[in-house]
């Protein structure tokens, strides 16, 4: 008996014979779990109902803006670091080059006589180049970005407090408000506006922006699986086509970006730069992402995550303050808050990568 095999027309389509799945729904408070700025939202509302009861200014309209405007400048900076972070490196010069383009603008804009907006121009150019540099030595030396980064703050150090005293005389540059072009400026970076009868500083909504921009890159994008990409592991990232390079050269490039926007801002605000400004801040930034959810290992973490950190650091400086208590509990607050932030991520980023496999 022939057994004739039937052709290929005839069989049953096995994929058309299956019937589809149905798409496996994760239960609400599952998915919270796998969340990395889930930890951050609970920390920043515990912080929040605490000094709500504890003292009576701060929902006030003044309290409001004034831990606001406190956790926007270091959430504008814990947005890009915390992108830099998941990218799997580190930039201990972020709070120096706060400076350092605030410093930039005004001797140009005061002692140069320069409209302010060529000024800002010439700062963020030079912001970008730092970032570059720091990325392409950290790519071409194999060198870890802390060593690097480290490096370039205290070349940043040196030139501030060099430059700054060479031309001035002193290690301050104030007087910009006098200059060409402050007003159009200082309203785009140091304006202020009413939301009933809280004030809304320029700084707020410029961390706003940034976060949804950032947060928009990183989970609906290319660069920003690139970014996971790299965080996790560069060499398996390169072997897939990932140009790790020019990925953490760019989140080099960012967080410059994001400390030129806190000096402008600073400059136009305040009128005044100290060539030592800046300095120590960068922990902050760091300990910010960390608490939004960012591993120091790379490959996972939350700019929404960081954004809400930097909250909570405004929240707790400020409640402290409103309470009246000795400020030095807030660097304790710093501490327990850093260690508890790197458990509860550690632990979180297994459960993650339990529930992907």
């Amino acid at each position: 008996m022939t057994v004739v095999a039937p052709s290929s027309e005839s069989a049953p389509n096995r994929a058309e014979q299956r019937e589809p799945r149905p798409r496996r729904r994760v239960p609400l408070l599952q998915w919270l779990a796998l969340r990395p700025e889930t930890a951050a939202a609970l920390g920043a509302a515990a912080v929040f109902v605490f000094f709500s009861v504890v003292t009576e200014q701060f929902l006030s309209p003044l309290g409001v803006s004034t831990w606001l405007d406190d956790a926007s400048s270091i959430g504008i900076m814990a947005v890009a670091v915390a992108l830099l972070m998941i990218g799997g490196e580190f930039d201990l010069s972020a709070g120096v080059m706060t400076a350092s383009t605030a410093l930039v603008t005004a001797l140009l804009a005061v002692n140069a006589g320069w409209n302010v907006w060529p000024a800002l121009g010439v700062s963020l150019v030079f912001a970008l180049g730092v970032g570059a540099l720091n990325g392409w030595l950290v790519i071409r030396t194999g060198l870890p970005s802390f060593i690097v980064t480290l490096g370039t703050f205290l070349a940043l150090q040196g030139v501030n407090l060099g430059v700054t005293r060479w031309i001035t005389g002193t290690v301050q540059v104030s007087g910009i408000r006098s200059a060409p072009g402050y007003s159009s400026a200082g309203a785009v970076f140091a304006s202020t506006t009413s939301v009933g009868d809280t004030q809304i500083k320029a700084s707020t909504v410029w961390w706003i922006v940034l976060t949804v921009i950032a947060a928009l890159v990183l989970t609906r994008t290319r660069f920003g699986n690139w970014i996971f990409a790299v965080g996790g592991s560069t060499a398996s990232a390169r072997a897939v086509g990932v140009p790790a390079g020019r990925t953490k050269i760019l989140l080099f490039m960012t967080t410059t970006f994001a400390a030129w926007v806190v000096g402008a801002g600073n400059i136009l605000r305040f009128d005044s730069v100290q060539a030592s400004q800046g300095i120590g801040l960068e922990f902050q930034y760091i300990v910010a992402a960390v608490v939004g959810g960012c591993l120091l290992t790379g490959g996972f973490g939350s700019v929404v995550g960081a954004a809400i950190g930097a909250l909570t650091f405004g929240m707790a400086q400020q409640g402290i303050v409103f309470a009246r208590w000795n400020s030095d509990w807030f660097e304790l607050f710093l501490g327990i808050l850093l260690l508890s932030a790197v458990l509860v991520n550690t632990a979180f980023s297994k459960r993650a990568e339990r529930a992907r496999r």
